[in-house]
């Protein structure tokens, strides 16, 4: 049993008591706190106190962090306290209010499960009190009424309650608990060995309580003394300001100003941007540096100084220099270099002219954005890219109002001051794949952008000033033509690359693609070597593209096996990469190399198709057979494809007498046509002759010639019009082993642009109508009209 005195009653209680872990406060003798208890173990702690005389040990947690202190998590002197009121309150909390009555010191702790206990002993209290002791009491009393008439936040009640104790101990522990200081230094005091002690540490803490209280009543008076007002606004500011002057910290503001202003006359800004800065800087001046406003304000000088508004790069006006360079680095493309040539060359004559804006419209791979970089290199401008794909806010392009938190320029001030130049080659990639939604339209912000009548004065909405863009020349590129909004390809000057012909991919492999990737993978122009039959195997059976992207990535394939090989070998030999090797490198082929037919047939024709990865053959075959009259087609065909099949058996029905055709041949009988390769979209009119001539070839069983293709769109007098694509087709035909190709007359005149290796060995057949067509295509002529019978 433990004996507790309090004032004249003793209670006897058993030495073990549950215990109370507190977070954040340590609770003294004689002071009544209110508690909010959470945690479960601490709730059936209580529970446990209040069967037994209502007590229990309040001891404080050493990291108030844990939710669950262990032994060690807690301090080993605390205070015996009795629970007065208890409230449970609706969100499952339980409210107590509780009174410390004595000291006590944890012996041991006694296990629990469901909470802490432990056996403890009391701290006896020191009634005696010395003359020392008297002097250090009455000491910390005067302190402790200069402390309360300090803060705001005590009320001078506390004075009489001080005055009405006689206890040194008591009136200690009642200073110490209304001295706001931390857990650590409060236990310190609970745990002091003798009154002497705790009157000491409790005098240096009210003596630097009162130096810091003093501090801040001082720094109040300098601030209410220069308040020339009663804003409330300007009276923190100035607050703010004589504490920084009390850190010693007061130069820092007027330096940062000092320093902005210095950049500012360097910068040589435009009138407009000029007064602007001005107008912002003595704002500057006027704004506290802790003041969320003063950084806001010193970020938009900042922009202004490191904007580039007259600095400029000297242009490559050398039209030999810039040509050697742009072929340097791409092969062929030769409509986009003339445009950049002719450029220079205006550009020499007239000293100054508007930007043009380019848009290069291909296939992935063709090389549009490497283009962007080879027409900086040749003008020796400084050379910036923003992807537009998926953007989708309008400030992306023209910045955010400084109204808002974190507000920046938009990409086109932000890639400006990163070239640190105003006539940059700006790249705008993707400009195809932008999206809208109710934060805007980025593509209609592109519009002042990227129209030289109005770039000049392109504003951002975070500069609030006007910048000229008319020097800048702006490149874009996109995949599909359709995609760009009609305005803003009304802007630009467009420019096709279209997919790369198979001996262009050749000539890319051999003297761009092969050296690059034999550098990258460091084995060496003279360890391995490629064929030209590797490479062009390589594109036909191992690649389908417009590009040259996946070509590069087999031919680093390849490298990388042969770098293992020389690693683990070391033998020092050439390794020739010839095409029957490729299958031991690239594995068993992707695609197969699509081949005439080797026979004449009847109800099939072969034309000629155009895909972005280049030209291909198109096998057409028609059958007949019995049941309902109609015209079935299959092969995944678009509505464009669909519509020719159908002007092509109009044609037939309304020429059966010409074509030798039974002139009912549609009724009761099902004609069939389908195009191979039925997951793939086709669509297009240019296989209309094509699907007219299977259709005749099967109503009348005569064969078409293997050895011809053919391509042209059909009308239903049949007429054939001309077709796109023909560079693209005639190469399929000649690597298919097809040396007859039937084309529109009207496209003699494209023959001129197309390169003379792509004609060789290819007989042309020009035709105006299908009779041109039927004449060369039937292994026999022309169908002939059957013989009339008499009547």
């Amino acid at each position: 049993m433990v004996r507790i005195k309090r004032d004249d009653i003793i209670i006897e209680v058993e030495d073990r008591l549950p215990i109370l872990p507190l977070k954040e406060t340590v609770i003294f003798p004689y002071m009544i706190y209110p508690l909010l208890v959470g945690r479960e173990s601490s709730i059936k702690a209580v529970q446990e106190a209040l069967m037994h005389e209502k007590l229990a040990l309040l001891v404080a947690q050493r990291d108030t962090m844990k939710e669950t202190p262990s032994r060690s998590d807690l301090f080993r002197v605390g205070v015996v306290a009795r629970i007065l009121q208890i409230l449970k309150l609706p969100n499952g909390l339980v409210k107590i209010l509780v009174e410390g009555l004595v000291r006590a010191r944890i012996k041991r702790y006694i296990p629990h499960g469901e909470f802490l206990q432990a056996r403890f002993e009391v701290i006896p209290e020191y009634p005696h009190v010395t003359a020392k002791n008297e002097a250090a009491l009455r000491h910390v009393i005067s302190l402790f009424k200069e402390y309360v008439l300090l803060n705001r936040d005590i009320p001078d009640e506390l004075l009489l309650s001080v005055e009405a104790l006689d206890n040194a101990q008591r009136i200690t522990d009642f200073v110490a608990a209304h001295v706001p200081k931390r857990l650590e230094e409060k236990q310190h005091l609970l745990e002091a060995f003798n009154v002497e002690d705790e009157l000491f540490m409790l005098a240096e803490m009210l003596q630097s309580e009162k130096e810091i209280l003093e501090l801040e009543r001082n720094i109040d008076d300098q601030v209410r003394q220069r308040m020339q007002g009663s804003q409330r606004h300007f009276y923190l500011q100035e607050q703010l300001r004589v504490i920084r002057q009390e850190l010693g910290d007061e130069e820092e503001g007027y330096n940062d100003v000092h320093v902005l202003e210095e950049k500012l006359a360097k910068a040589k800004l435009p009138q407009e941007a000029k007064e602007r800065a001005k107008e912002e800087l003595d704002k500057l001046r006027f704004t506290s540096p802790m003041s969320p406003e003063y950084t806001v304000i010193h970020n938009y000088l900042d922009w202004l100084v490191a904007m580039p508004w007259h600095k400029r790069t000297k242009d490559n006006l050398d039209i030999r220099a810039a040509q050697k360079i742009l072929d340097e680095d791409h092969y062929g493309l030769k409509k986009p270099k003339e445009r950049i040539l002719e450029h220079l060359a205006v550009l020499k004559l007239k000293k100054r002219v508007k930007g043009p804006i380019l848009c290069f419209v291909g296939p992935p791979g063709v090389g549009k954005t490497s283009l962007g970089k080879s027409i900086a290199r040749a003008l020796n401008r400084k050379f910036v890219r923003v992807s537009l794909g998926g953007i989708r806010d309008e400030a992306e392009i023209r910045g955010h109002r400084r109204t808002y938190i974190g507000s920046m320029p938009g990409r086109i001030i932000q890639c400006l001051k990163k070239a640190g130049t105003r006539n940059p080659v700006f790249l705008l990639d993707e400009v195809d794949k932008m999206s809208m939604d109710f934060r805007g339209d980025p593509s209609a912000a592109l519009l002042e952008v990227l129209d030289p009548e109005q770039n000049r004065n392109f504003s951002d909405h975070y500069l609030e000033v006007e910048f000229d863009l008319s020097d800048v020349l702006f490149v874009t590129t996109a995949n599909v033509r359709h995609n760009v909004p009609d305005p803003l390809l009304d802007r630009m000057e467009t420019i096709d690359l279209p997919g790369y012909m198979e001996y262009d991919k050749l000539e890319i492999a051999r003297y761009h693609l092969v050296p690059k990737q034999v550098q990258e993978t460091g084995v060496g122009a003279k360890s391995v070597k490629f064929s030209d039959s590797a490479i062009l195997d390589i594109i036909r059976k191992y690649t389908r593209e417009a590009g040259v992207r996946n070509l590069e990535r087999n031919i680093s394939n390849i490298c990388r096996k042969v770098a293992k090989e020389i690693v683990m070998n070391s033998n020092g030999k050439q390794y020739l990469i010839t095409g029957k090797g490729l299958k031991g490198y690239l594995g068993v082929a992707k695609y197969t190399e699509r081949m005439a037919v080797e026979d004449d047939q009847i109800g099939s024709a072969t034309g000629l198709a155009w895909t972005e990865f280049g030209g291909d053959l198109l096998q057409i075959d028609v059958t007949l057979m019995k049941g309902k009259s109609g015209l079935t087609l299959t092969g995944k065909l678009g509505d464009v494809m669909k519509e020719s099949a159908q002007a092509a058996l109009s044609y037939i029905r309304s020429n059966t007498g010409k074509l030798g055709v039974e002139a009912k041949f549609f009724e009761g009988k099902e004609i069939h046509v389908h195009i191979p390769e039925g997951a793939i979209p086709k669509d297009g009119p240019s296989a209309g002759i094509t699907m007219a001539t299977a259709m005749v070839s099967a109503l009348t069983k005569k064969p078409v010639s293997k050895s011809i293709a053919m391509t042209g769109e059909i009308t239903l007098r049949g007429n054939v019009l001309p077709i796109g694509g023909l560079t693209e087709k005639l190469l399929a035909a000649r690597r298919s082993g097809i040396h007859q190709v039937i084309i529109p007359e009207e496209n003699r005149k494209d023959l001129e642009e197309i390169p003379k290796r792509v004609l060789r060995g290819l007989d042309l057949i020009f035709v105006n109508n299908m009779e041109d067509v039927f004449s060369k295509a039937f292994v026999d002529g022309q169908p002939r009209q059957p013989a009339q019978k008499g009547k």
